[in-house]
């Protein structure tokens, strides 16, 4: 039963708190094909209805979701568009649904690469943006002209984009290229290092410090530092799959050094996701702690998915259900809404406290109450599984 109620109350999660979700595109679609051919993207489109109910669950459950947020508006340029008036109307005609919401992923041609019809759960949603992606590769097209001996930069360039952006390995196609290069000092070059520097511990990862300000003045220093980023992280990750603590220790001193402003989130939220993949529970607590005091201590989101990860990964261990306690009495304390209430009172019952476990699920009732009638159902449900 225990494992039922957290599942059920991290569900409500979604709509329950402020994040920055999905941002969508604003222009017209004329404006939003342009968008997409030059940052070499995809257009997600939510065509909806505004009666639609699983329309407006996905608006509040899922597009405002921090996840959602982050991947869709890396890979997506994102519009929403209402079927039945204004835009909808011509787009409509060229694009019909017979259901909603359908969720539209085209290319910069006006192709349709995915589509889908009906409300996604975030995870859904995410693994749905994923595959569209994953169906928009023309990585063969470039590959093929490659293997016949095409060497011409652009060529070169527009592969390696291609492999990145499906997430396949791209470090030796950039590599022969590179060393072939007599000056890496030219603007082209110095686009093809940003593009190419994937992972921190590369080669291509050192050129792209050693032409750092040059690199920053052909495309931008928010670029080069969000790159400096995403290869330490992608280095942090691979380290984590390999169990690698010198690989750990790598990406974040590079972190330290190139891009120190973004150390200390990184630094324990890496050692974090390493604790919980190789289960030590004392480091792990020991860690979250910390993040919670210096990164996430006014934020009842963060909070509470430190909470997550300590009730599932670590709830044998004492010491990490007492710093759960914790966490989700602070979230809730932060937050006021029902439904932190409700997760504070499952640990509460987790640890043995059913008297004060009931006590927090009837303040989420209170709170319930006043944000309608799905919160005060789910505290109904939650309150009958605890008391029964």
């Amino acid at each position: 039963m225990k494992n039922y109620i957290i599942a059920s109350i991290l569900m409500l999660l979604a709509g329950s708190a402020a994040a920055e979700g999905i941002r969508f595109f604003e222009g017209t679609w004329n404006e939003a094909l342009e968008a997409a051919k030059k940052e070499d993207k995809l257009i997600f489109v939510d065509a909806y209805a505004v009666w639609c109910g699983p329309c407006k669950r996905m608006a509040k459950e899922v597009f405002p979701d921090d996840k959602a947020g982050e991947f869709y508006n890396r890979h997506f340029i994102n519009m929403q568009i209402d079927m039945e008036r204004g835009m909808g109307l011509a787009f409509g005609k060229q694009y019909p649904v017979s259901a909603f919401p359908t969720l539209f992923f085209i290319d910069a041609s006006g192709k349709v690469v995915h589509k889908v019809m009906g409300a996604q759960s975030v995870e859904a949603f995410i693994s749905i943006g994923k595959k569209a992606i994953s169906m928009d590769d023309k990585s063969q097209d470039y590959a093929a002209e490659y293997e016949q001996g095409n060497r011409e930069p652009a060529l070169v360039l527009n592969y390696l984009r291609a492999l990145n952006k499906t997430g396949k390995s791209s470090l030796k196609i950039a590599n022969d290229y590179l060393r072939s290069q007599p000056d890496l000092s030219t603007d082209f070059n110095l686009n093809f290092i940003l593009e190419a520097a994937t992972e921190a511990d590369s080669r291509i990862f050192e050129w792209l410090i050693e032409y750092r300000s040059q690199i920053a003045r052909v495309a931008s220093e928010d670029e080069v530092n969000q790159r400096i980023l995403d290869a330490c992280r992608a280095t942090a990750q691979k380290a984590i799959e390999f169990q690698s603590e010198d690989l750990v220790k790598e990406a974040i001193a590079k972190v330290k050094k190139h891009y120190p402003q973004r150390l200390t989130a990184f630094e324990l939220q890496t050692w974090m996701a390493f604790y919980e993949a190789t289960n030590n529970a004392a480091n792990y607590a020991k860690t979250a702690k910390s993040y919670a005091k210096r990164e996430a201590y006014d934020d009842a989101r963060e909070l509470q998915s430190l909470v997550t990860v300590l009730v599932k990964r670590f709830d044998n261990d004492k010491n990490a259900m007492s710093l759960a306690e914790d966490l989700a009495k602070r979230a809730a304390a932060v937050s006021e809404v029902s439904v932190y209430y409700l997760i504070y009172a499952d640990v509460l019952q987790r640890n043995g406290k059913q008297a004060q476990a009931i006590e927090a699920a009837r303040k989420a009732m209170s709170l319930a109450r006043a944000e309608g009638d799905t919160a005060v159902r789910a505290a109904e449900r939650f309150i009958q599984k605890l008391e029964g």
